[in-house]
């Protein structure tokens, strides 16, 4: 990266400079950042800020002191930059010569962006992670959204990635709306929880007998029970694998709650005295107080294992499915203190496997109508959102000249999209608020402005496979504008997006990247038989495609052939 040949470049003039003042440079963290405008170069520093301070001297000062050293010795041989200036209260701003960028045109391919940073390294990403018996709401379409992103990020950079799902099939939620159910088996699922819980809230009698049916499924000793779990599961994951398949995700292994709960009530057991202590009423504890934490139960009054004590289970054993360097757990940040308890009592037993782990909390997703809750039944589906998205658009393109599968087809793409886009712009522990007219707009910071973007591309390149104009890089103009220097960006984003683990890098480079192919599509005739630079032109628009394409499907967002 070019960005990596700067700060060494930065080093060495420092180093230089430090010797004059008999080593007074100190450690101290500097960065090199990409401009915001291009006036003021590709890259910027505030290395001399930082050293300005060490040394007791002026800002601009030092920035003068080390352009001079670096243009005055033979640090930039063989490095590509044309020029080094000194900006506004004592930043460094680095030019990168003409020639950097059409090296850089060359490297687009359909892997543009790709790197091997993170080769040979096993990851897997958990996440979505819905319970049976419950509807599949918001909440879960963020999560899958994220963990769909981050999966592909990875792999961008070369890792060998694995999708895990970790589904919720016993416990005291699938109790009461197995109770719901029996009570009345014509209520739907979801209408069945509602009604257990508010029973488990309202009336003793029936808490006993939820409590007591949470037993009875988890040690499967009662047939009819079986039964109708049995059926409400098999309704679950059908229609989880539906919504998958339209949102784009193929997991790799699905491992449910009931699969790991006795091991990882095993474990708790062989440590208790060492890690885990009895609590009230015989449950087992982890005292987090101890570790500046809160305490949490493991195995409860009934013996029955917690989630708690089900997460250290499924740590080891997805090890022991997919032995893996790095385990990335997305879940909503409701549970962020509590994953902070689990890892501190995982270190004590599984410290490996603890250190491998890593937990990513996002905010939540509501509507202008406010918060929903799946106790009380105000809920908001994923599919739901998806249908209304998808009706918006279908108002939108009602006049394209599409057949109705086409249609069909455009506004599903256009509508997942937009959603998702809605979702992966943000800082990813960002509440949203989601506002259906501005998401589905095909002008601004949406989705659809992405995709349209891309399709102008694709129709400018058929055209030009038309005039039979082919990309050439051999006529160039011999200064570079800000729409190259934007593609040039592409492999950059995707690094930093996985190192830091923020999908809105991405989305924000993206946007503005169509912002300046839009920009460039209005002041020039790209396919023109009569301009010895149309070859050219059609080069970037390509480049642009492919840099489009590839962003858009690390965000886990369709690029559509119309709109």
């Amino acid at each position: 990266m070019i960005r990596d040949e700067i700060e060494k470049i930065i080093n060495k003039a420092v180093n230089k400079i430090s010797l004059k003042y008999n080593g007074r440079r100190k450690e101290g963290k500097f960065s090199v950042e990409t401009t915001k405008d291009f006036n003021y170069g590709d890259y910027s520093t505030n290395v001399a800020l930082v050293l300005a301070n060490q040394l007791g001297k002026n800002p601009v000062e030092v920035a003068n002191e080390i352009v001079d050293t670096i243009n005055h010795s033979h640090i930039l041989e063989n490095v590509r930059i044309e020029k080094v200036g000194v900006a506004g209260p004592g930043f460094i701003n680095f030019y990168l010569t003409n020639g950097f960028f059409i090296d850089e045109l060359k490297k687009v391919g359909k892997d543009f962006g790709k790197n091997n940073s993170l080769k040979n390294k096993k990851v897997i990403v958990e996440y979505t992670d819905p319970n049976i018996l419950k509807e599949f709401h918001i909440g879960h379409l963020m999560s899958n959204s994220i963990g769909e992103s981050i999966s592909r990020v990875l792999e961008f950079q070369g890792a060998k990635t694995k999708r895990f799902c970790y589904q919720s099939d016993v416990g005291i939620g699938i109790a009461k709306a197995v109770f719901g159910k029996l009570k009345n088996p014509d209520l739907p699922w979801q209408q069945a929880y509602v009604a257990g819980n508010n029973a488990f809230e309202s009336n003793e009698d029936a808490k006993k007998e939820i409590t007591e049916l949470n037993k009875k499924i988890f040690d499967r000793s009662d047939k009819k029970i079986n039964k109708v779990y049995d059926e409400g599961k098999k309704w679950s994951l059908e229609y989880f694998n539906e919504i998958y398949k339209r949102l784009g995700t193929r997991f790799d292994n699905f491992i449910l709650e009931s699969q790991v709960a006795g091991f990882g009530k095993e474990v708790v057991e062989k440590n208790i005295g060492k890690v885990f202590e009895k609590g009230d009423n015989g449950a087992i504890v982890f005292k987090g107080e101890n570790h500046g934490l809160h305490t949490r139960v493991f195995i409860n009054s009934q013996g029955l294992p917690t989630y708690e004590a089900k997460e250290l289970g499924l740590a080891k054993i997805k090890y022991d499915k997919f032995k893996y360097d790095a385990s990335v757990i997305i879940t909503g940040n409701e549970i962020n203190a509590y994953f902070k308890v689990l890892l501190s009592a995982m270190k004590q037993i599984f410290p490996e496997l603890a250190e491998k782990t890593k937990h990513i909390g996002h905010g939540m997703m509501r509507l202008p109508e406010g918060k929903m809750s799946s106790r009380t039944g105000n809920v908001i589906t994923a599919e739901f959102l998806i249908e209304k998205v998808q009706n918006m658009v279908l108002q939108k393109i009602a006049e394209r000249n599409f057949s109705d599968q086409e249609k069909r087809e455009v506004s599903e793409q256009v509508a997942i999209g937009a959603l998702k886009y809605s979702i992966l712009k943000q800082s990813i522990g960002s509440d949203i608020i989601y506002d259906f007219e501005k998401s589905i707009s095909f002008e601004g910071d949406s989705g659809p402005y992405l995709q349209y973007a891309y399709v102008r591309a694709k129709s400018v390149l058929e055209k030009a496979k038309t005039e039979r104009i082919n990309p050439n890089l051999r006529m160039h103009p011999n200064t570079t504008n800000a729409l190259v220097k934007m593609i040039a960006r592409f492999p950059e984003v995707v690094e930093r997006a996985g190192t830091e683990y923020q999908l809105h890098i991405i989305a924000t480079y993206l946007i503005e990247l169509a912002r300046e192919f839009n920009n460039y599509y209005a002041n020039n005739q790209i396919v023109d038989k009569s301009d010895d630079l149309s070859s050219y032109k059609v080069v970037l628009t390509r480049a642009f495609s492919v840099a489009m394409k590839n962003g858009l499907w690390l965000l886990g967002i369709s690029a559509p052939d119309k709109m």
